[in-house]
């Protein structure tokens, strides 16, 4: 014991990080605010940490562990206290003013983010807005001015199924407190002080694709400061089914080109003239410079949270060097995920988190693991031409960087996105080295040109880059199977696949081979977990029937496809039938009326039965379910599902209508033999700062609408 755990040495701090990461997911997902605060015991479990630590280094380990859980769990809560409340919206259209604090481009117009906003004369709103101008808007605000509109504008919503993606949550630690579309033009007051780097911004990103015509603009516009929202659907899609929309994020990828490049040339630049470089210490010198150019370019594309990590390990890195000491650890890439942890507890539950973490634990391991066989390699332990080998090295590289970070990132991708990139090493293997070679490099240029009014050519070569990966994105993306759909990883099983990888990098030695089997083990949660039989949206417009042959929809007007296609992903497919209007479907799972449908997926389980409402007139609301097919539906169904109040109510057995939704949110159920599990939105998450309480009965307008423009508009 004594020998393996010597061998060990190094490998029991990092594991800290994960416990901290572990407590804000223990946060996350309570189902009510902690009645205690865990930091107060943070101290005194570190001190007897530290001190058991000493002599049986096994116990304050778990102690230390223990210490670390209670601050990831204390930390969220603190900051979870400290954000200020939802805001209460009114309903109907409203007088909104504000400062610009961001300009995001859109495909067809673009998007306001609102400080300091009001809703007409009323006070300062403690969160940021969000509004989409219209498209044939002829106003260009810049961050920093003051705008006046007429808008629309709704809370976050909720997820669109039990357990799906928490938008009001996500909103709720980033400071949005709504976002709308404007209902008329948009008014605009000079400023007098701009945010920080958001004008330079928003000026790239129209001087860029300005210069590169067609969808390579935005993307390239997106490389250079993080700004997705103009890039088109189809580009998107291509990027996303061949593995390669990681590069759309700024992330470490880019933060490590940039630091390299200015690392590379002001070493080279200085080793150029021999005054300076008998001098000024090259490495040193170039290093610091080098870190103030990525922490420029962080902020310049918001700071995000690969940023973050990737500015921090570069930082840790930096000072390593400087003291003489291994630059690349796994020790660096935990302080990183602490730091992150520590400044925003809620990016754990992101997939940008998850996945940009995952990928650099991953290098750095398999870089341990590789580096003496690297060696030999470089060495000449292979025979051959020494020039064949460094091709051969780097081709090498290449397969084992993109195979590795695949490898896991693909988990998180299941969970979050419900798809696999089948060909992702091959899209990687090109547009990686096309965009660190030829990209990136341009556009830096063209940055450090732009003050000259020089940019033109390097903009041109970047251009003519990014049109080369969106080409492999395009082809990759049209290979058969390219992104299959499959239903998306349980959470449990997420955590107990992330626990595996964690022990099979961090620990040496033969123990690691252990985390296989828990990697394997949660990649199999989804078939011990398997997904609902029945969902309902939280807007009570569209039921979604899973059979063995489909998911079959029912569907009213007003529903978006925005749910529809969360609906669809949380089965995971892409595609729903209608149900028919009279007859059976589905080999007899499904028979419809007019007025009900019956429901029984398999012939052991309960029956459910969905009672159809008659279609509503315009402007006026659909009818109750018919009385004649709700008495029938209540003798035999274990549930009954309606879109509209379904009155009176069944004795025995679940009924989910109108109401059900109206106060709990979207709606999941399971049909078993002995009857139906009915799951909420509001059980699933429980009562916590994001959820909204309970509605009651009445509407209250607490806050003043807009006056109708005599316009019309």
């Amino acid at each position: 014991m004594e020998a393996l755990l010597a061998r060990q040495h190094g490998r029991f701090a990092p594991w800290l990080a994960v416990a901290l990461g572990a407590g804000v997911l223990r946060y996350l997902a309570l189902d009510q605010e902690p009645d205690w605060q865990p930091l107060w015991l943070v101290p005194p479990l570190a001190v007897l940490g530290f001190w058991l630590a000493r002599r049986w280094l096994l116990a304050g380990w778990l102690v230390g562990l223990a210490a670390a859980f209670l601050l990831g769990l204390g930390a969220a809560g603190w900051h979870a206290a400290r954000m200020p409340p939802p805001l209460t919206l009114p309903f109907g259209a409203v007088q909104l003013s504000g400062v610009v604090a961001e300009v995001q481009p859109l495909p067809e117009g673009r998007r306001l983010v609102l400080d300091q906003a009001r809703i007409g004369d009323g006070e300062i709103l403690p969160r940021s807005i969000r509004v989409r101008l219209r498209a044939e808007d002829p106003a260009r605000p810049l961050p920093g001015d003051v705008v006046s509109l007429r808008a629309l504008i709704r809370a976050p919503g909720s997820p669109a199924v039990p357990g799906g993606w928490d938008f009001q949550r996500a909103a709720f630690f980033n400071g949005l407190g709504g976002s709308g579309f404007a209902l008329g033009p948009v008014q605009v007051e000079q400023g007098a002080d701009a945010p920080l780097l958001a004008g330079l911004r928003a000026w790239l990103d129209r001087r860029v694709a300005e210069a590169i015509p067609g969808p390579a603009g935005p993307v390239a516009a997106a490389l250079l400061t993080g700004t997705q929202s103009a890039i088109p659907e189809p580009a998107m899609q291509a990027m996303r089914d061949s593995g390669l929309a990681h590069l759309l994020s700024v992330s470490g990828l880019h933060m490590a080109i940039v630091i390299g490049l200015v690392f590379g040339l002001l070493r080279g630049g200085i080793a150029l003239v021999p005054w300076l470089a008998l001098r000024v210490p090259a490495k040193p010198v170039a290093a610091l410079v080098a870190l103030a150019a990525g922490a420029f370019y962080m902020v310049l594309t918001g700071s995000q949270v690969p940023m973050q990590r990737c500015l921090g390990m570069a930082v840790l890195m930096t000072v390593a060097m400087l003291a003489g000491r291994r630059v690349l650890s796994l020790r660096v890439l935990a302080l990183a995920a602490a730091a992150v942890i520590l400044v925003a507890p809620a990016e754990v539950a992101g997939p940008s988190f998850q996945m940009s973490f995952a990928a650099v634990l991953a290098l750095v391991a398999g870089h341990e693991a590789l580096r003496g066989p690297i060696a030999s390699f470089k060495a000449g332990g292979v025979t051959g031409p020494r020039a064949w080998r460094r091709v051969a090295l780097v081709v090498l590289g290449l397969v084992a960087t993109s195979l590795l970070a695949g490898a896991a990132t693909a988990p998180f991708g299941l969970h979050h996105f419900g798809r696999l990139q089948v060909y992702g090493i091959a899209a990687n293997a090109v547009a990686v080295p096309l965009t660190s070679f030829l990209v990136m490099p341009a556009g830096l240029a063209a940055m450090l040109a732009m003050p000259l009014g020089l940019e033109a050519w390097p903009l041109a070569v970047m251009g003519w880059g990014t049109e080369g990966v969106l080409w492999v994105a395009r082809q990759v993306a049209a290979w058969p199977d390219a992104a299959p759909v499959m239903v998306p990883l349980p959470g449990w099983g997420l955590g107990l696949a992330a626990f595996g990888f964690c022990w099979l990098c961090l620990w040496r030695g033969w123990p690691r081979l252990l985390g296989v089997p828990v990697v394997a083990a949660g990649l199999a949660a989804g078939q011990v977990t398997p997904p609902a039989d029945i969902l309902v949206s939280p807007d009570a417009r569209i039921v979604a029937l899973r059979t063995a042959e489909g998911v079959f929809l029912h569907r009213v007007p007003g529903a978006t496809n925005f749910t529809r296609d969360a609906m669809l992903r949380a089965f995971g497919v892409t595609e729903a039938r209608p149900l028919p209007e009279n007859g059976e479907a589905a080999g007899g799972a499904i028979a419809c009326t007019p007025s009900a449908c019956r429901f029984r997926p398999r012939p052991e389980v309960a029956e459910a039965v969905l009672l159809r409402s008659p279609p509503p007139a315009r402007g006026r609301r659909a009818d109750p379910p018919d009385a004649n097919a709700l008495a029938e539906a209540c003798g035999r169904a274990a549930l009954i599902l309606a879109l509209e109040p379904v009155r009176p109510r069944c004795r025995q057995g679940e009924t989910i209508d109108r109401f059900a939704m109206w106060r709990d949110g979207a709606q999941a159920a399971w049909l078993a033999p002995e009857g139906a599990r009915v799951v909420s939105d509001r059980a699933w998450r429980g009562n916590r700062p994001w959820v909204p309480p309970v509605p009651l009965p009445g509407r209250a307008e607490a806050l003043p609408l807009a006056p109708v423009d005599p316009g019309g508009n």
